[in-house]
């Protein structure tokens, strides 16, 4: 068993077919199955072979994709980065997997290499355009190396928003069922499919949703190296994209586009969503002007990353993140990791073929994380009498207020009902006397919109009395995270400092 196989047998079948668009360029299967060969070849040459690990930091460009298969070609495990991280953070990477080559993109090949003499890698630049042609002289590696269903494939490392990342070991099995799926009884995808690449492959979203599903099923990939709005209309637009996977604040701000409806997108038959909470008034926003579904699901990295999803042949509940996928279970459970009764809120746990097989070199970490089989998601949640599954928020960001808990989520789908919100973040601040007080942080829709003043009294309004915002900041933006996820804790430490 190994992933890059789905790869040669696709190549096999749709040689011809194109696998991936990136601006003007366009790589068939037979493309980039040769460039995986041959970078697998050069893997072989510097003495890289099973269970070794590699780096490979480069943004969406179809150089990934050549790189993350013929690394497991080779049998090695690929260790994704952001290409966004500096030196410090790349030699901690490179020490903690032990990885001993690392590809980096040219523009970044200075940070890069001083992060691989730091952390003992030998760094490979790889420009783009001349990569096939860099390749040219290498050896193809004739067949995958065969690896066993729990053989690790790839190490994603977390955010580290509570310590240093940790490294969670996804095996080609995880990766195969997770994707397979996906494909059968998600999307199903097939070969006339085009999907959006514009999710970060170096993310779990990105890797399993697009590209091992789009390899999978000989669809087409049209990879965006970085996000913007309009350039995602200019490709589902020019491209006939079929499938849209994104994040929350990707669907806010193609939202936001003013001009918006000159743009064809006639061609989307579904959109998915997950990485966190989409706000449901987004959602109906979003599906009224474009005309195209959400589907929402959910998952972490340490679940290969679906987990559940608002099946498209089952009961659709916006707000929802739906049922179990096929083959894996969910709870929610209390503190004594018996289940809650039904409607009332604990933890997420879940169980199947796709949890992780631990954290890299972290064995406390991982019994800690992993319990009787259960991976304990640190999302707090609800299920109903249809089995759908709510998530309310991150256990992390709960909000204390005077004894009461304060679920920001509840406080940010009302805020994103009024007509001048474009984005929202609802934490807590410090408080003397009331242990945490709640602090919302908005972006407007143009400049202007509303007061704090009208935006807190809106609130206020709705919701409880020791819910509401008493403070409400107005931002030009909020801080994101490499896949468009809100980072709380940056607003959490500058409201601490």
């Amino acid at each position: 068993m190994n992933l890059a196989a789905y790869l040669e047998s696709t190549a096999a079948a749709h040689g011809l077919r194109t696998a991936i668009t990136c601006g003007e360029e366009a790589w068939t299967y037979a493309d980039l199955a040769a460039a995986a060969a041959r970078a697998a070849g050069l893997l072989a040459r510097v003495s890289v072979g099973a269970g070794d690990r590699v780096g490979v930091m480069l943004p969406n460009v179809p150089e990934f994709a050549a790189l993350y298969y013929g690394a497991l070609r080779a049998g090695a495990v690929v260790v994704p980065m952001n290409p966004l991280l500096k030196q410090r953070e790349i030699s901690y990477y490179l020490e903690d997997s032990g990885a001993t080559v690392l590809f980096a993109a040219e523009d970044v090949a200075e940070e890069a290499a001083e992060g691989g003499r730091a952390g003992g890698a030998r760094v490979i630049p790889i420009g783009r355009g001349a990569f096939t042609g860099a390749l040219a002289g290498e050896e193809p590696l004739g067949e995958a190396v065969e690896r066993a269903d729990g053989d690790t494939a790839v190490i994603l490392y977390t955010s580290g928003t509570t310590g240093r990342p940790k490294g969670a070991e996804l095996t080609h099995s995880n990766l195969i069922r997770n994707a397979d799926l996906t494909v059968r009884t998600l999307l199903t995808l097939t070969s006339e499919d085009v999907v959006f690449g514009g999710l970060p492959l170096f993310h779990t979203f990105g890797q399993t949703c697009a590209l091992n599903t789009t390899v999978m099923a000989g669809a087409t990939i049209a990879l965006l190296p970085r996000f913007s709005a309009q350039a995602a209309l200019e490709i589902i637009d020019a491209q006939h994209v079929t499938v849209f996977a994104g994040v929350p604040t990707m669907y806010s701000a193609l939202l936001a586009v003013p001009d918006h409806r000159r743009y064809d997108t006639s061609s989307l038959r579904v959109c998915i969503s997950g990485g966190a909470a989409l706000p449901v008034e987004v959602l109906h926003r979003f599906e009224d002007e474009f005309g195209c579904i959400i589907l929402e699901g959910y998952g972490l990295s340490e679940t290969s990353p679906v987990a559940a999803f608002n099946h498209p042949d089952r009961l659709r509940k916006p707000g929802s993140i739906g049922t179990a996928v096929e083959g894996v279970e969910l709870r929610v459970v209390g503190l004594d990791g018996e289940d809650v009764p039904q409607g009332e809120v604990g933890e997420i746990a879940v169980r199947g073929h796709n949890i992780m097989k631990g954290y890299w070199k972290r064995p406390d970490a991982t019994a800690e994380a992993i319990r009787d089989g259960w991976f304990l998601t640190g999302d707090m949640g609800r299920v109903d009498a249809d089995g759908c599954h709510s998530i309310v928020d991150r256990k992390k960001d709960l909000i204390i207020r005077g004894g009461y808990n304060v679920y920001p989520r509840e406080v940010e789908e009302v805020l994103y009902e009024h007509p001048a919100v474009a984005e929202a973040a609802v934490v807590g601040a410090p408080h003397a006397e009331l242990g945490e007080e709640v602090v919302a942080v908005v972006a407007l829709s143009a400049p202007g919109a509303a007061t704090a003043e009208e935006l807190r009294e809106f609130v206020k309004s709705q919701v409880a009395a020791y819910k509401y915002p008493r403070e409400v900041r107005i931002v030009d933006r909020l801080p994101k995270g490499p896949t468009g996820k809100i980072l709380k804790r940056d607003l959490r430490a500058e409201l601490a400092g």
